[in-house]
């Protein structure tokens, strides 16, 4: 009964794989013709760019820096939310409402926020006497990547508080309760019953998480486009600009494919650490049967 399902999920991603990797290797109109094979030429002009050096780079300080700030800041609001208080039910749904509204939607609005003339932060700040004129959030690269990596990560928070949120709420409470009755602190039950029970969560959270912000396009697009002077610039952007505003279709393809070696090896990698992980933190008799 899994044979039918499984065969139908490896067509539909198998396909755009072998169709990147074909195209990848032709010579592309900005029309998407196929003018001529050209073997490994694209993947030699991508890798000779120094764009693309410094977008992989960029990449990987961004999707680093968003998935551990939402990790960091869901991890707590989950616990809030799980025990039990007034008003339970509605501080949920508040946490969960940005979930349900678009990426793009969510960037044209911090875009309007951060406005260096008009905008409500500058505005807000100004009024309570923090600056004494307006600031151009995303007029430099280095203050506006700041600045997107911050909104990455508010926006990330709603779908990673729900996995953990998942998890706190299918842990035995009993072993809780043989702890309060043995002494434990709330920092103790955190740290040897909470963060354990909590690794298979937090180990899906980080996956899900890297893939999703590691292709995320809506936030910096929308924001900066990659701006200003290609210094916000990440490899999803990039490959935007590449395929749809240079009609470099063949280097775009060329570096899908980079893209998705990367997260292969990294799913890859990563769930090898955690298997071995387990297993040398497993008992002995476990070991030995």
């Amino acid at each position: 009964m899994i044979v039918p399902s499984l065969l139908m999920a490896m067509a539909i991603i198998g396909y755009p794989i072998l169709d990147l990797a074909w195209t990848s290797s032709q010579e592309v109109s900005r029309f998407g013709k196929l003018t001529g094979f050209a073997g490994w030429e694209n993947f030699a002009e991508v890798f000779g760019d120094q764009l693309f050096w410094d977008s992989l780079w960029r990449t990987g300080i961004w999707t680093f820096f968003v998935v551990v700030g939402t990790l960091a800041v869901s991890l707590p609001v989950a616990i809030i939310l799980n025990d039990d208080f007034y008003g339970r039910g509605l501080a949920r749904v508040i946490i969960m409402l940005p979930w349900s509204v678009s990426l793009t939607m969510t960037a044209v609005v911090w875009r309007w926020a951060l406005n260096g003339r008009a905008g409500l932060l500058n505005a807000t700040l100004m009024d309570i006497g923090i600056i004494d004129q307006p600031v151009e959030w995303l007029a430099t690269a280095s203050t506006a990547f700041v600045v997107e990596i911050l909104v990455g990560i508010l926006v990330s928070i709603p779908f990673t508080t729900t996995i953990l949120l998942g998890g706190l709420s299918a842990m035995p409470q009993d072993t809780y309760e043989a702890a309060m009755v043995d002494g434990a602190s709330g920092w103790h039950q955190f740290r040897y019953i909470t963060l354990p029970l909590m690794k298979p969560f937090i180990n899906i959270a980080i996956v899900l998480n890297v893939i999703y912000v590691f292709n995320s396009l809506p936030i910096i697009w929308v924001m900066t486009e990659g701006g200003p002077a290609n210094g916000t610039d990440i490899l999803v952007t990039y490959l935007y600009k590449l395929a749809f505003r240079f009609g470099q279709l063949g280097k775009a393809a060329a570096i899908s494919l980079i893209m998705f070696g990367v997260l292969l090896v990294f799913t890859l990698l990563y769930v090898a650490l955690v298997s071995r992980g387990e297993e040398d933190a497993a008992p002995e008799d476990e070991k030995e049967a």
